[in-house]
Parts: C-alpha cells; sequence; structure tokens
C-alpha cells in the first residue's frame, strides 16, 4: 500500500512524492547543519519496550529513509546501534541515485559516538560498511583489539565527548551535513551544547504510558527556542520540522 504524506505548512501541497519531501527538509539547511531525528508518541515516549521501531508509522519510514540520502554523516550514539540492532550504513540504489544528484557520496559516512569504545570490530557495522565509519570517543576510553583496523577512531574529548569537537572534526573531513538519529543521552549533550539546527520529529499516534524516557535526557536542562519550520501529515501521524530561531 502505498504512503500518502501531505504538506500543511509552509504551504499546503497534496501527495508530495520522495523528491518534493527531500526538498521540504531541505529548505533553509546551510553548512554545517546538524539534524536531529526521533519518533515520539502523543504522550511523549520515545520508545516501546525498549525500542523506538515501535512507534515507527509508514510515513515515518519514508521520511526517515529520505533524511539520510540528504546528509553526509549519520551520527548516532553506541547505545542506540547496539539496542536498535544497526547494521551497516548502506542506502538503496534509488537513494543513491538521489544523493549523487545532490552532489553528495553515494553512500553516508557511519559515525558512532561513544565514551566506553565498548564496540565489536567483527560487527557488520564495521565489516560490511561501504564507508569506513567513524568513531568518537575519549582519550579516557580504551579500544578493542582490532578495533583502529576498521574504523577511525577520533579523539574528542578527555573523559566526555564533546560535541562542538566532534562537529568540528566532521566539518574538517567535509561532512558538514550531519544527520542524528540519537539516542536521547546523546541529543540531551547537543542540546546542552547548543550545536542543534533542526529537530526532525514524529507524532506518532499513540499512547504509551509506562516507564519510557524522552527524546532528549540530560542531567540539566537547556532549553533552545525553536521555529516550526515544516508540517506534513499522513493519516494520524504528524511529521514536523524545527528549526533553530
Amino acid at each position: 500500500m502505498s504512503v500518502v504524506i501531505d504538506a500543511l505548512v509552509p504551504t499546503a501541497s497534496t501527495d508530495l512524492d520522495d523528491a518534493a519531501i527531500a526538498d521540504h527538509y531541505s529548505a533553509g539547511v546551510g553548512s554545517p547543519w546538524l539534524r536531529v531525528n526521533f519518533v515520539s508518541s502523543v504522550d511523549g515516549a520515545a520508545t516501546v519496550d525498549g525500542k523506538s521501531g515501535g512507534l515507527g508509522t509508514d510515513a515515518d519510514h519514508v521520511v526517515f529513509d529520505i533524511l539520510r540520502r540528504l546528509c553526509a554523516v549519520v551520527l548516532v550514539g553506541s547505545g542506540t546501534v547496539k539496542v536498535e540492532g544497526y547494521g551497516a550504513m548502506i542506502v538503496d540504489d534509488a537513494a543513491v541515485e538521489a544523493r549523487v544528484a545532490r552532489g553528495l557520496a553515494p553512500q553516508p559516512t557511519f559515525g558512532i559516538v561513544t565514551g566506553s569504545l565498548d564496540l565489536d570490530p567483527s560487527s557488520e557495522v564495521f565489516t560490511k560498511a561501504p564507508v569506513r565509519p567513524l568513531i568518537f570517543t575519549t582519550r579516557a576510553a580504551t579500544p578493542k583489539a582490532g578495533l583502529a583496523d576498521v574504523a577511525d577512531i577520533v579523539v574528542c574529548g578527555e573523559k566526555t565527548v564533546d560535541p562542538k569537537a566532534m562537529i568540528e572534526a566532521l566539518v574538517e573531513r567535509g561532512l558538514s551535513r550531519i544527520h542524528c538519529e540519537g539516542g536521547p543521552t546523546l541529543f540531551g549533550s547537543l542540546l546542552a551544547a547548543d550545536v542543534v539546527d533542526e529537530l526532525a520529529v514524529t507524532i506518532s499516534p499513540e499512547l504509551v504510558a509506562g516507564d519510557s524516557g524522552r527524546i532528549a535526557k540530560s542531567e540539566a536542562a537547556s532549553p533552545r527556542e525553536m521555529r516550526l519550520a515544516g508540517v506534513l501529515r499522513s493519516d494520524d501521524t504528524l511529521l514536523l520540522r524545527y528549526v533553530r530561531r
């Protein structure tokens, strides 16, 4: 069954195709640019049974894939990589064509953020990666044997990863279009460092309750005023785009 996605803001339009959705999320994007993408239930839950995938709708899956077409690097916390079962960062042929048409590399780079370097070098995340992944970590962390053989390890802080240093390292590598897929702790650290340019959040038409956390988590509040830049709708799913004011 095809997914019908309509635009409500900034301009009303019906049944957007992939190119129109990509244009919707490209409007006003600068360089460098850090976009964060999450899904949330109506009552603010970030997961169902510990995984965000339980909240995803067909429309959310469509936009999730399209957002990967628009970035140079996909940034994910190591905890999310493990919990959500990430494999190698590979986009399909249609995405490759769309990326190349926008002047991007055929495949995005996978960037993993970890304070401990507790990663398995034999994982498909590394062994089947079409582009050598980047690992952002701290000087205090000790890598497992063989990890440096399958990824570039970039030190960005002494005991915690410094988001600003991480972004500087990405920009130096020509990876200025940054797309972050979580998790909440990484998002919280990015907010605390005031480096988030955009939040693309899907509101899934579910009530979850339970003990699920929010999409952002940190020790202290980090209020940031945002501007509503876009609203898409597919049946009862809302896909919201907020950018830094």
